[in-house]
């Protein structure tokens, strides 16, 4: 939990940084794809850990990498996580960032289960409905599971909208059991 809490008040820098430059969701992509080289490439999380190599090392290795490439102040921000020995928490930040700037742009990211593939047509219009439904702008991120036979089921935070044909025959044969 702590570290949620570190991560958050980092985010809150560099949203408050990248709206300066006029650049939030520019950062964001930095941020993400800084988190995600974190994540994936072990060398480079075994390097940024490394007790024995200095943040010296840390801090020009970052500044090397990542000029002509990102603006100033955003690896100014990253050397100074290294500084701050934070360095290991850029994933977490990326994540506290993106959530931030959809917060204060009214986004909400929906987990859509659908039974079948969907013309794109028909997720923008469901995506609408949604948006008009939550008064958000709301991001879909659609997976199909054949599982729920049919209809729809939505996930918007810890909101569940549950309107699949498996649910409906559940609920019946419950409703049936139980006379």
């Amino acid at each position: 939990m702590r570290d949620e809490s570190i991560a958050k008040n980092y985010a809150d820098v560099l949203l408050t940084l990248a709206r300066k430059a006029n650049a939030a969701d520019e950062w964001a992509v930095l941020i993400h794809a800084i988190a995600g080289a974190v994540e994936q490439d072990k060398t480079l999380t075994r390097f940024l850990a490394a007790p024995h190599v200095s943040q010296e090392a840390k801090i020009a290795m970052l500044g090397k990498a990542l000029t002509g490439r990102a603006p100033v102040p955003f690896v100014r921000f990253l050397q100074k996580l290294v500084t701050n020995r934070r360095q290991t928490l850029i994933p977490e930040i990326a994540t506290a960032y993106g959530n931030l700037l959809d917060a204060a742009e009214g986004r909400v990211h929906a987990r859509v289960t659908l039974s079948r593939e969907t013309p794109e047509a028909e997720v923008q219009a469901m995506t609408a409905a949604l948006s008009a439904a939550l008064g958000k702008q709301v991001v879909p991120h659609v997976t199909v599971n054949p599982k729920i036979i049919g209809g729809i089921v939505v996930r918007v935070g810890d909101t569940v909208m549950d309107g699949s044909v498996k649910r409906r025959l559940e609920k019946l044969r419950g409703q049936m059991v139980g006379r």
